[in-house]
């Protein structure tokens, strides 16, 4: 719960303030007081009489009521002062900027907990403990730098790690980008990334609001909050990056030891990203960048073009551009030669648009007019410029600033001379532009942009048999169902399967046999990992065969019948599941057979799935190709894979007993696809 006093506190109190601004309790009050913050500032430590300018108190008892509390203290204190605080002073916000808490020890935690019900009890709000604390338009109450100009325009940024909030706003207050509140919410004790994300939604306002939310998460412990109020916000017109670190298990264990909480796992992290639509990042500099790339608008269609004064940058940022799934078109337009007679000789406008290193303002001037006016087959341009430092190029900016606030199309302006230039740059800045140093940066983060989808909903979701669903799972057991079960909930489903028998007696099998057809496959029921047992057998042509391998496999451990099958030929697909905590179910879905475990080429979506999602995610497989047809095979219908795992994601929601499902393989064939084997593992 976020309150009012936490984002407009009437009164400020910190405790353990102190005159040593080199400490926490002495920073966040220069902080506050540097930053104007228009209330009156209270201070508490029983050592000192007066606290740079402002009158101590020796004990918050003596304190008249107040709005939010700072406490840089001992853990061991902050209990008690809460207490006091929350129950006598009627303070309903907490910054708690101390360690020692649960990131420490059992004995820390022990602490957090009783901070946390005081607080709770109070119907009032905590940040931290652990963090660097909050900034909003109306007050800094952090112990770092550097502090933003902030203004509601800005980025909201909301980070699970205090020093990577400041090193972020290092990297992104330089390149013009703006803030418009900082939270760092440290262990999260209360009030997580998520809780924040909440609140920025609940309390939007159009046209007052910021547009633009930046995130860093070390481990989501509320996805479908996070879920919910990130899709809830870019309905509103929103844009949100995130870095989720710790995708690696050592980076988890690293995230682990700093909030003393679990990673999640990484593959539904970013099933959930996509779901949301946020765009994913994985270092500061990449998170920076899209913040950037933010602020101007979104470009209609993926057709960029390069305008430069320099050969080399242009060519890298072609690659990255072309190399993430963005075009720049040759610009074959009648105009393009009124636009070259403009230029000096061997200037070039074929795309990139090359004015040489001694192009002019106003050159530069006529190819953005003709690009963003005359050239209808371009959606957005980039313009590198940099300068050897011989002359001033304040005319030139100029010129970007004039265009980038009249086109209609938008401009990402790169400019590599910080140095050379650092005055020039700084002028276009405090117009309030932002730019790009480096060109593969600002070429990564504009496909991550345009590549990421829009917030995905749960559309056509397939009617399927549910009664016949829980009548099977309500009647087994927890642990693998035997195959009939999972042969009547592929059926219940709607799943077509291929025809099979499943017995521990010879005859059954042979007179099964004779109805299906040979040649057929015989499969070991028992066993989970059939072929590693020798307990899969192809191309059984006869009964003799039958008799030979049924008296064989019956003898494999665990084995406790035969599943036959005909003998079906097809690309093999896999469908599969998990059930991922709070997450809810990950649908996974690839090339079958090995494949699955060799080559490892799935993507996930997270429950409910429907077809829009499910189409991209078979989109994003690696071997795609293959479903579209290679060397005279007939392609496999996408739809109906499509169609195949939005009736897996309708199981799951009926049945979400089922904590692991695999379908490996299934048989594509043109428009049919069957299922060939499948388990399901229950636990209820």
């Amino acid at each position: 719960m976020i309150t009012r006093e936490l984002i407009q506190p009437r009164s400020i109190v910190i405790v353990g303030a102190s005159q040593d601004v080199r400490k926490p309790g002495g920073k966040v009050l220069k902080n506050i007081i540097d930053n104007q913050f228009d209330g009156p500032v209270y201070v508490v430590n029983p050592k000192e009489v007066e606290i740079q300018g402002v009158k101590c108190h020796a004990d918050v008892r003596d304190l008249p009521q107040t709005d939010l509390a700072i406490l840089a203290i001992a853990a061991r204190f902050c209990p008690e002062t809460v207490e006091i605080l929350a129950r006598e002073k009627g303070t309903k916000a907490f910054i708690i900027l101390s360690a020692g808490f649960s990131e420490e020890s059992e004995e820390g935690k022990a602490l957090e907990q009783q901070i946390v019900k005081t607080i709770t009890e109070n119907n009032a709000c905590l940040i931290g403990p652990n963090c660097i604390g909050v900034m909003t338009p109306h007050h800094a109450s952090v112990f770092t730098t550097p502090i933003p100009k902030l203004e509601a325009s800005g980025v909201d940024f909301i980070s699970g790690s205090g020093a990577t909030a400041v090193f972020i706003m290092e990297s992104s207050i330089p390149k013009g980008l703006a803030f418009s509140s900082v939270y760092s919410v440290g262990n999260s004790a209360q009030t997580g990334v998520e809780d924040v994300l909440e609140y920025l939604d609940l309390s939007y306002v159009e046209g007052e609001s910021s547009k633009i939310k930046l995130l860093y998460i070390e481990s989501v412990n509320k996805p479908q909050k996070l879920l919910k109020h990130a899709r809830s916000l870019i309905s509103k017109g929103c844009k949100i990056a995130a870095i989720k670190a710790g995708s690696s298990e050592a980076g988890s264990r690293a995230a682990s030891s700093h909030t003393g909480a679990m990673a999640s796992s990484d593959v539904a992290v970013d099933a959930l990203f996509r779901k949301a639509g946020i765009v994913r990042c994985y270092g500061r500099e990449e998170l920076a960048a899209v913040a950037s790339v933010f602020t101007i608008d979104k470009p209609k269609g993926n057709n960029i073009a390069i305008v430069t004064h320099a050969g080399g940058p242009a060519v890298m940022l072609t690659d990255a551009l072309s190399s993430n799934g963005l075009n720049v078109p040759h610009i074959d337009h009648p105009e393009a030669v009124n636009l070259l007679e403009k230029l000096f000789p061997g200037s070039s406008v074929a795309n990139p648009i090359d004015f040489l290193a001694t192009g002019t303002a106003q050159q530069l001037d006529d190819i953005l007019t003709y690009c963003t006016g005359k050239f209808d087959e371009i959606d957005a341009i980039t313009v590198i410029f940099g300068s050897p430092g011989l002359f001033e190029v304040y005319d030139v900016y100029d010129v970007l600033h004039k265009h980038m606030q009249i086109a209609k199309k938008p401009i990402y302006p790169i400019l590599p001379s910080i140095i050379n230039v650092k005055n020039e740059i700084q002028y276009f800045i405090d117009k309030g532009n932002v730019f790009f140093p480096d060109e593969v940066t600002l070429g990564n983060a504009l496909a991550k942009v345009m590549n990421t989808p829009d917030p995905m909903n749960a559309d056509n979701i397939p009617d399927i048999n549910k009664a016949a669903v829980r009548r099977i799972v309500d009647a087994s057991e927890d642990g693998y169902l035997l195959p009939e079960m999972v042969g009547e909930l592929l059926d219940a489903v709607g799943i077509p399967r291929a025809g099979e028998a499943t017995s521990d007696k010879l005859d059954v099998l042979v007179s099964a046999a004779e109805k299906m057809g040979y040649p057929l496959v015989m499969k070991v029921v028992g066993p989970v990992h059939k072929s590693d047992v020798g307990g899969v057998v192809l191309n059984v042509k006869d009964a003799e065969k039958l008799t030979q391998e049924f008296n064989r496999m019956m003898q494999i451990k665990d084995t406790t019948a035969i599943l036959i099958q005909p003998m079906l030929s097809g690309v093999e697909l896999f469908a599969g599941a998990s059930r991922e905590d709070d997450f809810g179910h990950l649908i996974l879905c690839g090339m079958g057979g090995i494949f699955v475990e060799v080559l490892k080429d799935v993507t996930a979506g997270l429950t409910p799935l429907g077809k829009e999602e499910a189409l991209l995610m078979i989109e994003k497989l690696r071997g795609k190709k293959i479903l579209e047809g290679v060397r005279g095979q007939q392609p496999v219908s996408k739809e109906y894979f499509a169609e195949i795992l939005s009736r897996v994601s309708a199981l799951l929601q009926v049945a979400p007993e089922i904590t692991e499902m695999d379908i490996n393989p299934l048989l594509g064939n043109g428009t049919k696809i069957v299922a060939v084997d499948a388990r399901i593992n229950l636990k209820k």
